[in-house]
């Protein structure tokens, strides 16, 4: 399967089929005259004047005033790339990183950053042949772009750095001597042009709000079991009621929880309560506002992934080349900090609801046990998931609101957009993880609900659930359970 670049608009869920589904690029011949068009008008605004252009004919940040020679021009990007990768801790994973030059190669192909085509092409190469250069997650201010990261996804081009291929980790230079490549050489203005843009945290992004959309719709099914293992009541998402108060997730929410729950003979049984905790009733109003907030997320990711964020900005057109800020995260900074909070959210109501069905009320056994005292069941899974859903909490903490200059000062405000996409990714896994608790929970607790039966689409995920995982009788090992379950909401829904 094939996926032409070009300036057509780019979807997030498209990435999402292009990564997954295992989709080679090619370069599309609108794509191929963009940047041949640009680079041309580079490299004759370069011979005809001797005008400084940032990056092109000068140095980087504040060695901007350091003028370059025309026979160093090449040896300047290069240096650039070199002394740029400078990263450090974890690795970024590699279908992260698939995304990333996804991204680089999109932006690109807009023909305002001035790359030749077999530049373009090269990382068109590796990202079809499975080479993943090897990124690490912190380095990135966020601000001229992701450098760091990008210094270390470019390395390798060159023949530098290090990449994964079919599990072996490897030079840059052993890859491309395996493939018989050659190394790039690059022009003017390349290495700025590969290492300027967001596409680092742009890709953390478009990753995380590919999974949210999953962990979303998984939450509601999850959190409809738990209501019915907890003999809840479904009047709350009664439509009437978010008709008064329409915010589009809260009714959205409301109405696939009917759905879900729609011929339970738990629910359809008498009741001798006449109220929930807010972890049940309040799921639509909690849930409902995830939702809208990934729709805002993705509305503001969808307009980065489209956009060319590279400095200085190359319009032949208007015959200029004008050194500005399209690189600086903060347009999506903010909103990457507000999707961790969302979904760390989605954790801590899921960590109430858990806590509930261990809680010993409602005729369900203490910790979810037959015989509590000699078992303690699935007391811990509440403390596990209780410490995740605090480390989730810390991690919610915007990194937006700081800024450390650097650069001489130069670069005096800075978005640490990178800093907030790493701990999105991190509050999208712990999320995850309590949600996949959660259900190990509610379904054990329905186990209790027999001979009475919940709504047809609940037994048919019961059913499946219970091939992977069993019902608890005695104690035993809890958490390769644990496990299955985070497997098993792996899946879409």
């Amino acid at each position: 399967m094939i996926h032409t670049i070009s300036a057509e608009h780019l979807t997030i869920e498209r990435i999402g089929e292009i990564i997954y589904k295992g989709y080679k690029l090619e370069i599309g011949e609108d794509a191929i005259s963009r940047i041949r068009r640009c680079r041309k008008y580079l490299d004759e605004k370069i011979s005809n004047s001797n005008q400084p252009v940032y990056g092109v004919t000068t140095g980087f940040g504040s060695l901007c005033n350091v003028s370059i020679g025309k026979d160093q021009l090449s040896e300047l990007q290069i240096n650039l790339i070199k002394s740029h990768a400078c990263g450090t801790g974890d690795r970024v994973p590699n279908d992260i990183v698939k995304i990333m030059m996804l991204l680089k190669v999109q932006s690109l192909s807009y023909g305002y950053s001035g790359c030749k085509l077999d530049t373009v092409e090269q990382i068109v190469r590796f990202f079809n042949n499975d080479i993943y250069p090897i990124v690490y997650k912190q380095g990135s201010l966020g601000a001229s772009g992701d450098l760091v990261p990008l210094a270390h996804m470019t390395l390798p081009l060159l023949g530098l750095g290090e990449v994964e291929y079919r599990g072996k980790v490897m030079t840059g230079a052993e890859v491309l001597r395996k493939m018989r490549w050659k190394p790039i050489e690059l022009a003017s203005k390349e290495g700025l042009a590969l290492l300027n843009g967001t596409q680092n945290m742009s890709a953390f992004a478009v990753w995380s709000l590919l999974q949210a959309d999953r962990l979303s719709r998984w939450a509601d099914t999850i959190a409809a079991i738990s209501l019915d293992a907890f003999d809840g009541l479904v009047e709350p998402f009664t439509h009437a009621v978010h008709a008064v108060r329409p915010h589009p997730g809260q009714i959205e929410t409301a109405a696939r929880m009917r759905e879900l729950l729609e011929g339970s003979e738990i629910v359809n049984n008498t009741k001798a309560h006449v109220q929930d905790p807010y972890s049940f009733r309040c799921v639509p109003q909690v849930h409902g506002a995830v939702k809208d907030t990934i729709r805002y997320v993705r509305s503001v990711i969808d307009i980065e992934i489209n956009s060319a964020t590279d400095n200085p900005t190359v319009c032949p057109d208007e015959d200029l080349i004008i050194s500005a800020g399209n690189f600086h995260g903060e347009p999506i900074a903010l909103p990457i900090d507000f999707l961790s909070i969302a979904m760390s959210e989605l954790a801590n109501i899921s960590e109430r609801r858990i806590y509930r069905l261990v809680s010993g009320s409602r005729g369900l056994p203490n910790f979810l046990v037959a015989t509590p005292g000699i078992n303690s069941g699935f007391m811990i899974t509440q403390y596990t998931a209780a410490s995740v859903v605090s480390l989730n909490k810390s991690l919610a903490m915007p990194s937006s609101v700081d800024s450390i200059p650097s650069c001489q000062d130069q670069e005096d405000h800075v978005s640490m957009g990178a800093n907030a996409a790493i701990k999105l990714y991190m509050v999208v896994k712990n999320t995850e993880r309590v949600l996949a608790i959660e259900l190990f929970n509610a379904m054990q607790a329905l186990d209790f609900r027999q001979p009475l039966k919940s709504s047809p689409k609940i037994m048919k995920i019961y059913e499946e659930f219970r091939k992977e995982v069993p019902f608890i009788l005695n104690d035993e090992l809890m958490y390769p359970y644990i496990e299955g379950s985070i497997r098993f909401i792996g899946r879409q829904i």
